[in-house]
């Protein structure tokens, strides 16, 4: 069966995640049932990392077999009609081998996670940022970032819910910026914990805003314990933004 990489781009709003449910609209479900439309039978789409309820991507990878082979446009252009009106577009869609795994075959995965800090509440970007209303020191929020950097056990900042086989992971990324009224926290690494991205920037929040030193980061990470670090930050304001092969 002729197999599809699929780059999807989505508003995680009204999703209740990227996997299929039985409680409510999935952007797995709503490719599936597109690409079933062109096909005419069931099919499976696989991603390269499950999102939560709310949080968006804007450069997530799947891969789905099909039946027989098509255009790659057809595929692009036949699961972004019979996606409509939900708010998901496959971007590009590419023939590859069977041997690619949109999961499996990853070596690096992006994120970003965007705060509006202002005192005014978010319009435009209602749902897509966390508005944070108090001032944040970027500055103490990256010195706080560096003790993250590198290969750690990171059950501090583990979903209790997390199956990952190993709470240790390597982070490669880790930048505060900000431009004007907008901080982006950007994120890189093999692969990340359940909640891992969300809860370090929550903590990092309590560093931005005066609550934390810098170095409370580095004391709640040797602690491995969940709760010995910030809160989870909510799902709005992050979004997978690459997957690297």
């Amino acid at each position: 069966m002729p197999r599809y990489r699929l780059l999807v781009e989505y508003d995680g709003t009204p999703f209740v995640g990227w996997q299929r449910q039985p409680n409510g609209d999935s952007v797995q479900g709503v490719l599936e049932q597109a690409l079933a439309k062109l096909c005419g039978q069931p099919v499976m789409v696989q991603c390269a990392g499950r999102t939560d309820a709310g949080v968006h991507a804007c450069g997530q990878v799947a891969h789905v077999d099909l039946p027989r082979e098509y255009s790659a446009d057809a595929v692009r252009d036949a699961a972004n009609f019979h996606a409509k009106p939900h708010p998901v577009a496959v971007l590009r869609a590419e023939l590859v081998s069977d041997d690619f795994h949109a999961r499996f075959s990853a070596v690096g995965r992006a994120y970003v996670y965007r705060i509006l800090n202002r005192r005014a509440p978010s319009v435009l970007d209602k749902n897509r940022v966390w508005w944070v209303a108090v001032g944040l020191d970027v500055e103490r929020m990256q010195e706080g970032a560096n003790h993250l950097l590198g290969c750690h056990d990171f059950t501090s900042f583990r979903a209790a819910a997390c199956q990952a086989a190993s709470p240790v992971k390597h982070l490669d990324v880790l930048d505060v910026r900000r431009c004007g009224e907008m901080i982006e926290i950007h994120a890189g690494a093999r692969s990340f914990l359940h909640h891992q991205v969300r809860n370090m920037v929550g903590t990092l929040k309590l560093v931005g805003e005066g609550k934390w030193s810098p170095d409370d980061v580095r004391v709640a990470l040797k602690a491995c314990s969940r709760a010995a670090a910030g809160p989870t930050a909510p799902p709005e304001g992050l979004y997978l933004t690459s997957v690297r092969y």
